[in-house]
């Protein structure tokens, strides 16, 4: 790939930090060409002060065990001191302090936490390489982007396989992305529109610092810690030239027929017209992550037939009905819609309903007679709520329907264990539900394209 040759130096002006943002987003925009040299500069006090104030409070600590509010109390002293050691390069990262978090799976998520500093120093780079990086960023990419979301990305997968002539889905799978990214390859990547060389040698402090598990360091040679503030926007960068570009311009131009890439961070739907453009593409894909540092995941990757036509086809192999495939949290399957046409539908996950319930199941036992019974509800009710944001999508409500029934039912076992007679009914606890009122699930997402145009006309005839 060849480095664009255009500058551009930023104006040291310190204030109005998000109006400068905004400004070289839109001249990164209109001069693709453009490398900037001069950035560091934003990560003042106005800035960090900023990045302060959104970061949420009562998060888990780093390596430092400083919380938000213990910074604050010296703010104005802080973040004076932390702009200094930016300014005279004397600012060093501490270690990210490892955490594990189970998956539905029965494995655990490696989960990087830096220490309070960081996360602000981190928060200010972020927005600095979004600003750069956001305009140029594929369409087909929906993962942790301003305006995009994990409800788009399902919608597009939805209108690409209903609407375009697909009969096959890849459905991938990159081994453990996080934890072998290559640093050369990343600072590379950024130097393509960022030649500032205090960025580029801050952005190598933060890959280096290293993380601290069960109190013993460990070097960091590659990858970047998953679940700290800048992986997004690192993730989104590296994977949009190893794999967005590519798709879009190599596998598109040498397919024979119709294909498309959408692309949630690590997570990638690949459809294909012709099921040989599949097996060149699963070739030419494990070379490609390959030289990047990168390896495919054999064992969770398949290419299934699916879409308008595989129904006929597979019942000419005598089976029952087309596989199935999982996307972001949801099994995505074949079906009609009410006037007989093609429609994917999607129901929640199998492994993450199960996974849900489990984490319910182990927070009611830990949390129940402990609580009183209004507050309890209440708690749940945030949970459900939540839970209702992001699966109640259209076609999937009798699944979440289901799943508040078994919220109830564990709620019910460990209200009735706290009561030592076992005195506590169903009558009772049908009682409860009427008194408190635990919310009841419905359609927030639309996910079909003329569903969504009857809803924009209904919401246009309202008074």
């Amino acid at each position: 790939m060849t480095l664009p040759q255009a500058t551009h130096t930023v104006p040291r002006n310190r204030k109005n930090v998000g109006t400068q943002l905004v400004k070289i987003t839109e001249r990164s925009k209109r001069k693709p060409q453009e490398v900037f040299t001069s950035l560091y500069h934003l990560l003042n006090e106005d800035m960090l002060k900023e990045c302060h104030a959104e970061l949420q409070p009562n998060k888990a600590t780093g390596v430092d065990r400083i919380t938000k509010k213990e910074y604050e109390e010296k703010l104005d002293e802080n973040i004076a001191n932390l702009v200094e050691k930016l300014k005279n390069h004397s600012y060093k990262p501490q270690p990210v302090k490892r955490v594990f978090i189970p998956k539905g799976d029965g494995e655990q998520r490696p989960l990087g936490i830096p220490s309070y500093e960081d996360k602000l120093v981190q928060m200010g780079a972020s927005k600095i390489l979004e600003a750069v990086f956001e305009p140029h960023f594929e369409e087909n990419s929906y993962g942790f982007r301003p305006g995009r979301n994990c409800h788009q990305a399902l919608r597009k997968v939805n209108e690409v396989i209903r609407y375009k002539p697909i009969n096959y889905v890849v459905d991938a799978d990159i081994k453990g992305f996080f934890n072998n990214v290559d640093h050369k390859w990343l600072i590379e990547f950024i130097r393509h529109r960022i030649k500032d060389p205090n960025i580029i040698s801050l952005m190598k402090k933060m890959l280096k610092a290293g993380v601290i598990e069960t109190g013993k360091f460990i070097p960091t040679s590659k990858g970047m810690p998953q679940g700290s503030i800048i992986s997004p926007v690192l993730s989104n960068i590296y994977l949009h030239y190893v794999l967005d570009l590519w798709f879009n311009r190599k596998i598109k131009k040498q397919s024979d027929g119709e294909c498309e890439i959408v692309r949630y961070a690590d997570d990638f739907i690949c459809c294909f017209k012709y099921e040989g453009d599949t097996r060149r593409f699963l070739v030419k894909l494990q070379e490609r992550l390959s030289q990047f540092g990168l390896e495919l995941a054999v064992d969770k990757t398949r290419t299934i037939q699916f879409g308008k036509y595989a129904e006929e086809r597979i019942k000419e192999k005598g089976l029952n009905r087309p596989e199935s495939f999982d996307f972001l949290g949801f099994t995505h399957y074949c079906s009609k819609a009410w006037n007989g046409y093609f429609v994917v539908k999607v129901k929640t996950s199998a492994k993450k309903y199960r996974a849900k319930l489990k984490a319910i199941n182990q927070w009611l036992k830990k949390v129940t007679h402990t609580t009183k019974t209004k507050e309890l509800i209440s708690k749940i009710n945030i949970i459900l709520r939540g839970y209702y944001n992001y699966y109640c999508v259209s076609g999937n409500v009798a699944m979440v329907k289901r799943f508040r029934y078994d919220v109830m039912k564990l709620t019910f076992k460990w209200l009735n264990r706290r009561s030592q007679r076992k005195s506590f009914t169903w009558e009772i606890f049908n009682l409860l539900q009427e008194r408190y009122l635990i919310i009841q699930p419905k359609v927030v997402t639309a996910l079909y394209a003329d569903e969504i145009s009857v809803n924009n006309i209904m919401k246009s005839r309202m008074p």
